[in-house]
């Protein structure tokens, strides 16, 4: 049983918030950086070709999204608040790219696009209750979000 009086074990603690809060947010930042690298890819022209509507608009706002909200994650700051466009951002991947993957090959296809989806998605859901640990902007600011 772990002593949680033990100040190793809030530094410990405090590591694996930051590690978590690198998986989550570099992975945002990264893709909202290439809908604009490579837009006809990833940005405007997928868009358009998985039917989501006004895709010269929407694509540059969601890499806009996951760039700022993944950088504060990055950075631990409003942590919070940041994850919940993202995990909007997230679900609308899902119910755009994933659910039909399921309904036209099955399950195992969908749960292998899926796995960074639904990686995402269980970050940010743990990031949204536990906050951003010692090691973050917020906890400089002296807050929890």
């Amino acid at each position: 049983m772990p002593d949680f009086d033990d100040p190793r074990w809030a530094r410990r603690v405090a590591a694996a918030l930051l590690l978590i809060r690198v998986l989550v947010g570099w992975v945002f930042v990264s893709e909202g950086i290439q809908k604009f690298l490579f837009p006809e890819l990833l940005g405007v022209g997928r868009f358009a070709r998985i039917g989501i509507p006004a895709p010269q608009v929407l694509a540059p706002f969601v890499g806009t999204v996951e760039i700022l909200c993944g950088s504060l994650v990055l950075l631990g700051l409003f942590t919070r608040y940041a994850t919940i466009p993202l995990l909007g951002v997230i679900s609308v991947a899902i119910a755009t790219t994933k659910v039909p993957t399921l309904a036209a090959s099955g399950l195992w296809t969908m749960l292998h696009e899926a796995r960074t989806d639904f990686s995402m998605v269980f970050g940010l859901v743990f990031l949204l209750i536990a906050g951003a640990g010692s090691l973050a902007l917020d906890a400089r600011r002296g807050r929890s979000s």
